[in-house]
This record gives structure tokens, C-alpha cells and sequence, in this order.
């Protein structure tokens, strides 16, 4: 029987000749990514334990995204000693450059058939670049940092196929939530989710990424799209040199569970309060009255999406009595943001612009929910307090549909602004 691209990554990292669903490995890792949120601050002490000594300082990297800019004396402390440890390991530290996922994938940490390993559940991301990307605790990145390795059980595999072109202002957040509808937000627990099809060839690495990411919000050990001809450009564009493996899935391999869709059938999606699995088609929820509008994270906060929120917000204005927040993905989305114009849109139609950081999808700083309060978001979770007050709600949407209700002030169609 044939292999799944999970399989085939899982295989070269454990150096087998072959592995299957259900086998217990001991992978060698590629990339072990800690962020200010669960990393030192957690792992130093159980690292400390086990000698204090980074098995390969450049195979290790550490993002403070989360605590930054920092809103609290206790936030700064974390994010200075975070700063602190990594430095004194020799490790690659970034700081206040954007949430960790897409500043891995913007310095060519996320390779085709590699395995990185982040102390965040949306270290799932990578996946979109035909790596094996999947989040782990504290205390097991202590032990990864000392040894390289990690065990793992081989994850079955899920199929999903989408076939065909999406409408306009659909985009790839309308297909993952469309997706987890089906699945739920638990029926892909420690299995592979494998996104393929032309739909999904069609996207760009912006997009791609966007699904990759929220796999882990079906309960997903990792959310893999194979690496392709886009994915091999994308990396070449930044100047890559580091090795890497692509491999495809076997026409014969092995799913537990196989979907297909038609993406000229997908409408906008939009996940209610408080689950992600909670989705439904916007014409079921337009009009429900929102009183913030945030695009950003490391879900939607891509060059792509704040591009198809301008679009929709040009010689538009935000709604009286509703806020648009806007957080680029990266200081280096921010800047090509400003070069191309588009800063200035969102400006003009009323959004007010925030650092690139984790802070308001987390409920931490820069845009924190009062009770009572009702946002739409291009987040990756809605559950309760996720944002704010434990009496706030947040429905999750793309950046199409995120921009068109903050112009209405209430939840509403993308497309009607075409």
C-alpha cells in the first residue's frame, strides 16, 4: 500500500526506509521554534536539568510575538527574559517582527519534508509548505533542545480534495472553516489533515498558509499541503539554501477519512460564537450587530489580506460606532503594506493600524473586548474570553468579510460590495 506525504516526511526524519499510521518513532527534529507565550519562561528550568545545552543552536529559534509590545510589567519581564536566554544560548531570536508562524515562514524555517516543532498549536502553519509542523509543550522542547529528537506516533491521515475556482471575495478562510464544519472541532484529533486538489494548487503561499493553521482547530496534529511549483518559487524568492526534501502522497495510500468539495459552490463562511466548528453560511448571520472589526494574526494578517480588505474599504468608511483594528502579519507585510498603498486605504476608510503582534487575537493588549462586545475577526479562535471579557463574542471570518462588516457595522456579504 502507498504512503501519505505524512508518512513520507515522518519516514525521512526517523531515517526508516518506510513508516505507517500507528508506528512510534524517534524523529530527529529540523527546526525547534519557542515563543515568549510557553517557551523559556517555562522551559528553561527542566532544560537546565537535562545539562543546559542547546543541541544545534541553529536549528533552534526564538519569537517573542505574543507579549509585544509589551502592555504590563509582568508581559516585559517574560519577553526580557525570554530575550535574555536566547541570546545566551546562540540561539536566533526575533522580537516585535510579527506572530511566530509568519516570521518562520518569511526566513525559510518551514522546508518541504522537514519537521519543525513550535511551543504554539498553530506551529500547524508550516504545513503548507510540505512540512511537518506541529506544536508541543514546554517541558518536551526542553527535552528537544538537549537531544534533537522527539517521539511521535504516526498520525493516520484525512483527505480533503477541493476542486475548482472560487468566486470572488471567497478566500481561503471561507474554505478551512467550510472544511472544519464538516469535520468538527475534534474529528481530526492527532491525525493529519492533507489538503489537496486544484483549488488548492491555485492558491498562493499566503492562502495556503491561512489553511494550513487553523488544521489544529479540527483537533490536527499537522495540516499538510504538498510543496509544489509555488512553494519552490516562494522559497527561491528568499534566497533559500538550506536542504530540503518534496514529496507527494501515493495515489494508493492509505485515509481514514476523505471529503470533497466544489469551490464554486463555497460561500462566505463565518464561525459563531464560541466554537470554531460552529460555522455558517453568512446569509445565516448577516446583521448581527458588531462593534469591532479586527484583521490580523497569524491567520489573516498576510500581504493578501490586507490587500482584499482594501479592495473592499477604499472610498469606503468604517461604520459609526464600530472599530476596524488592523494588525499586518509581519513588519515586513507592514512595510510592503505602506509602499503599495494600501495602509494608507485603510487608514482613509477609519482602521486604526497596530503593531504585527499576537496581542488582540489572545485578549492580551492592542484591542481587548469589553463585556458585552461583539467582534468579527480573521482569528483562528472564538472561544469564550479568547478576546477579551469572558462576556464578549467573536465570530471568526475572512478579511473579505471582515472588511465588508465593518463598513456595515454588522455582519455582512463580502460580495455585495463588488
Amino acid at each position: 500500500m502507498g504512503k501519505t506525504l505524512a508518512e513520507k516526511i515522518l519516514a525521512r526524519c526517523s531515517a526508516k526506509s518506510e513508516v505507517s499510521y500507528g508506528d512510534i518513532i524517534t524523529a530527529k527534529v529540523d527546526c525547534a521554534m519557542l515563543d515568549d507565550g510557553l517557551g523559556p519562561w517555562f522551559t528553561a528550568e527542566p532544560f537546565k536539568r537535562l545539562g543546559d545545552n542547546v543541541w544545534d543552536s541553529s536549528k533552534a529559534v526564538v519569537i517573542s510575538d505574543h507579549l509585544c509590545p509589551s502592555a504590563i510589567v509582568d508581559q516585559a519581564e517574560i519577553v526580557a527574559f525570554t530575550r535574555k536566554w536566547a541570546l545566551s544560548h546562540g540561539i536566533t531570536y526575533f522580537e516585535g517582527c510579527g506572530p511566530c508562524h509568519q516570521v518562520l515562514g518569511e526566513h525559510g524555517y518551514d522546508l518541504p519534508g522537514t519537521l519543525l516543532v513550535g511551543t504554539d498549536s498553530h506551529t500547524c502553519t508550516a504545513g503548507a509548505f510540505g512540512c511537518f509542523g506541529t506544536g508541543i509543550g514546554s517541558t518536551e522542547a526542553a527535552g528537544v533542545l538537549a537531544t534533537g529528537e522527539i517521539w511521535l506516533r504516526v498520525p493516520e491521515s484525512i483527505l480533503i480534495t477541493w476542486e475548482g475556482s472560487l468566486a470572488p471575495r471567497v478566500m481561503a478562510k471561507d474554505i478551512i472553516l467550510r472544511t472544519i464544519r464538516d469535520v468538527g472541532h475534534s474529528g481530526a484529533t492527532y491525525m493529519a489533515m492533507e489538503f489537496c486538489g486544484g483549488t488548492i494548487r491555485a492558491l498562493p503561499m499566503d492562502e495556503r498558509m491561512c489553511i494550513s493553521n487553523m488544521a489544529v482547530e479540527a483537533g490536527a496534529k499537522a495540516g499538510l499541503i504538498a510543496a509544489d511549483e509555488v512553494t519552490l518559487s516562494y522559497l527561491e524568492a528568499l534566497g533559500n539554501t538550506k536542504p530540503y526534501a518534496v514529496f507527494q502522497s501515493d495515489p494508493d495510500a492509505y485515509y481514514t477519512k476523505r471529503y470533497s468539495y466544489r469551490a464554486e459552490e463555497l460561500v462566505p463562511q463565518v464561525a459563531c460564537p464560541h466554537a470554531v466548528d460552529n460555522v455558517a453560511d453568512i446569509s445565516d448571520v448577516a446583521g448581527t450587530v458588531i462593534h469591532q472589526a479586527y484583521i490580523g494574526s497569524c491567520t489573516g494578517g498576510r500581504l493578501s489580506d490586507l490587500t482584499a480588505a482594501a479592495e473592499i474599504l477604499k472610498g469606503r468608511k468604517v461604520a459609526s460606532g464600530c472599530r476596524l483594528l488592523v494588525s499586518p502579519g509581519s513588519q515586513k507585510i507592514y512595510k510592503q503594506a505602506i509602499h503599495l498603498g494600501i495602509i494608507d486605504t485603510l487608514i482613509d476608510a477609519g482602521a486604526k493600524i497596530l503593531a504585527p503582534t499576537c496581542g488582540a487575537c489572545v485578549g492580551l493588549h492592542s484591542g481587548v473586548l469589553a463585556a458585552e462586545e461583539t467582534c468579527v475577526s480573521t482569528t483562528n479562535r472564538n472561544f469564550k474570553g479568547r478576546m477579551g471579557s469572558y462576556d464578549s463574542k467573536v465570530y471568526l471570518a475572512s478579511p473579505a468579510t471582515v472588511a465588508a462588516s465593518a463598513i456595515a457595522g454588522e455582519l455582512s456579504d463580502p460580495r455585495a460590495c463588488l
